[in-house]
């Protein structure tokens, strides 16, 4: 009989950004939370991590890249989120490669966490399926769950409602301004545009398949917007100058989430250049799927 050997580490693990296509407000809860609309889109920009197992119950991160993440950033919280929900007394070292830029809304830090949670389950061979960890995960951050989803996602209610489509696949430029804005300022902002009249998936629908419906990408860019859009950009005109460099490129420039980074579809090969050289500036593509769908099961 051959017993199998326990996993001691897990290297380059992707943490992949993803971009918000739209983003409107629709109402408000009585606690104060948003009800928004979205789709979520998967992207090929990712942070990297690097798990080993540690014996003594610790978790401990060591950052691969420069920056000045806290010391209890959302890799490390899961970690402890998941030793806590299910009484696991292993630990784990994390290496954290930081590529994705922060307060971009693209969702770095709850993808870090989606994947930590995604690989300890494995590391430390803890079998939990995807609506558990989905289920920690959104104690964490409302984008978390859609990472471990694993799909593109239409995505409703306060962010905790996901329904998976399927987006064509295309290019896409992303800048983003060295500044950031603060999420909770644009959301509490008087002026911010809360009544946006509800969309449906049919409405932006080209057809329909296996793994959900398929939506058109140029109908979703054309007539859908980011409410968030006009207040962030009086908080941070900077990231007007990014909508107008784009403008200048002859792309049409949106934001992503409640950051700063701005994006615009790229319908074909363009030679970019000029922007500022303390810009963040990258081309990415969209992905059918997360990388680590098939580390969980549903």
């Amino acid at each position: 009989m051959t017993l199998a050997i326990p996993l001691r580490r897990l290297s380059d693990v992707p943490a992949p950004a993803k971009l918000n296509l739209f983003l409107h407000i629709t109402g408000r809860r009585g606690d104060g939370y948003h009800l928004l609309q979205s789709v979520f889109m998967l992207v090929d920009w990712s942070d990297r991590l690097h798990f080993e197992r540690r014996d003594d119950g610790d978790v401990s991160r060591e950052d691969l890249t420069p920056g000045l993440l806290p010391a209890e950033d959302l890799s490390v919280r899961a970690a402890r989120a998941l030793q806590q929900a299910t009484g696991c007394q292993l630990g784990v070292h994390i290496g954290l490669e930081k590529h994705l830029p922060a307060e971009a809304g693209m969702g770095g830090g709850s993808s870090d966490a989606a994947s930590t949670l995604l690989a300890l389950n494995r590391l430390w061979n803890l079998g939990l399926n995807r609506a558990q960890l989905a289920a920690i995960g959104l104690q964490l951050g409302a984008d978390v769950p859609f990472f471990i989803g694993g799909r593109n996602a239409w995505v409703e209610g306060v962010g905790e409602q996901l329904t998976p489509v399927e987006l064509p696949p295309a290019r896409f430029i992303v800048v983003k301004p060295p500044v950031g804005a603060s999420t909770q300022r644009i959301f509490s902002a008087p002026e911010l545009k809360r009544d946006t009249k509800t969309a449906t998936i049919q409405g932006f629908a080209a057809n329909d398949s296996r793994e959900g419906p398929v939506l058109d990408l140029q109908k979703i860019l054309a007539f859908a917007h980011n409410d968030l859009q006009p207040v962030a950009q009086a908080l941070c005109p900077e990231m007007g100058r990014c909508i107008q460099w784009l403008d200048g490129q002859g792309l049409q420039g949106r934001m992503t989430g409640s950051g700063t980074a701005v994006f615009a579809h790229l319908p074909q090969t363009t030679n970019l250049a000029g922007a500022p050289g303390d810009w963040t500036v990258r081309e990415c593509s969209n992905m059918d799927a997360h990388p680590l769908l098939d580390w969980c099961s549903d």
